[in-house]
């Protein structure tokens, strides 16, 4: 337990701290000896579990300080800090409080006798597998900064990857979104009052404008209740795909899209080679490894296949063969496997494919707006060009014939 107490040393001087003790009496036998007398002690409050899963939604633990806070632990670490106070430093040092809270449990959990790698695995949420396994085998090794440097490195490269899809993605959703807004508006509030100079004059008119007269009228009138249907369709689509279900389904369509496809196997390839490089250099079994890395590939298709070739393993057999099988792997990825078993230097061969597939996503992510902007253009242009020729042309044609 932690007590907050308050304390007079020699000089007179009054000073405030923590003490760590089994028990208040323990702890003021601790401040005693210190040569202080002890004025007030008290029971430091726990975080609630609430406290802290409101924390977690609201906070969470962001890639980018992970990333942040390995590097510094390795620094510490390299600096023969203990593990316990190079926790206190860090805890001190962020600034995100749900990352504090769980830095601060790792501290009291290691103090009562825990690894750093089992403190890690009580909080799933904030550190993966993957970063547990590679700091166990560390600690194992008897090269925990090593280790921990791998997480770091891996971390990074996770994280700059998370950081390309956003980008690539980030134009042609934007672009969408406001083409869709500004269409809802043009078609609620301005088409109407378009269409209503053709019901003044009470003339024939093609079947498609009057079939975008209706839409318009339709909107003018219910546009409240196509926006709620809108919003509920938007929302219960992102439910969906929250579920399991539903993330299968979105991973295999993801790869099976024209332009985008192409770039999220090169993501999944990239996370794949890099993590599974970074466990092997790591010392952790080739079966284990892969388990781990199939947890933070990013890609349900891609988690049974390196699933698939760890049951392959388990039997003795080879992880190429099972490549070889799956179309979504590429066939160079599969041969450059196979050199790697062959030649006993899987970790140095995994490598290159994940610097030539990173290479590959950040090419394809400059390229990516080059590739949609004339789609998008496209798209939109024949959106106002049906809107001219649907309405404006039997306007100017009923003009025409007034004059």
């Amino acid at each position: 337990m932690i007590f907050l107490f308050k304390a007079k040393d020699s000089s007179g001087k009054t000073k405030e701290g923590e003490v760590e003790a089994i028990s208040q009496e323990v702890a003021v036998q601790i401040i005693q000896k210190s040569g202080m007398i002890p004025l007030t002690m008290s029971e430091k409050e726990k975080v609630s579990s609430l406290v802290k899963d409101l924390k977690r939604i609201w906070e969470g633990a962001k890639p980018k300080e992970l990333v942040i806070f390995f590097r510094q632990l390795t620094t510490l670490i390299e600096s023969k800090v203990p593990i316990v106070p190079a926790l206190q430093a860090l805890e001190e040092q962020t600034d995100n409080q749900y990352l504090k809270i769980v830095v601060k449990e790792m501290e009291g959990d290691i103090r009562d006798g825990m690894s750093l790698s089992e403190a890690l695995s009580k909080h799933p949420q904030v550190f993966n597998r993957l970063s547990v396994s590679m700091v166990r085998s560390g600690e194992m090794s008897g090269n925990l900064q090593k280790s921990i440097t791998y997480i770091a490195d891996s971390m990074e490269k996770n994280y700059q990857l998370g950081s390309k899809v956003k980008s690539a993605l980030f134009y042609p959703i934007f672009v969408t979104g406001a083409a869709l807004i500004i269409g809802f508006i043009v078609i609620t509030f301005v088409l109407p009052k378009l269409t209503g100079v053709i019901k003044d004059m009470a003339v024939e008119v093609p079947w498609y404008t009057k079939l975008l007269m209706f839409t318009g009228d339709f909107m003018n009138k219910y546009w409240w209740a196509v926006l709620i249907a809108i919003l509920g369709g938007v929302g219960g689509l992102i439910y969906y795909m929250k579920t399991e279900e539903g993330k299968k389904e979105w991973d295999q369509i993801k790869l099976k899209m024209p332009i985008f496809g192409s770039f999220f196997k090169a993501v999944c390839i990239a996370r794949f080679a890099d993590n599974f490089s970074v466990l092997i250099n790591g010392g952790i079994p080739v079966a284990n490894a892969l388990q781990e890395v199939s947890e933070v590939v990013g890609n349900s298709v891609f988690q049974k296949i390196i699933l698939r070739s760890m049951d392959e393993v388990k039997k003795g057999g080879n992880i190429s063969d099972v490549f070889a099988k799956s179309s979504e792997i590429p066939p160079i990825v599969t041969r450059m496997v196979k050199i790697g078993e062959e030649t006993g230097k899987l970790s140095e061969v995994l490598k290159k494919t994940a610097e030539f597939y990173e290479q590959e996503v950040e090419t394809m992510t400059r390229n990516m707006s080059t590739m949609i902007e004339p789609i998008l253009i496209s798209v939109l242009g024949i959106g106002v060009a049906i809107m001219v020729f649907a309405v404006l042309m039997p306007i100017y044609d009923i003009a025409n014939k007034i004059q």
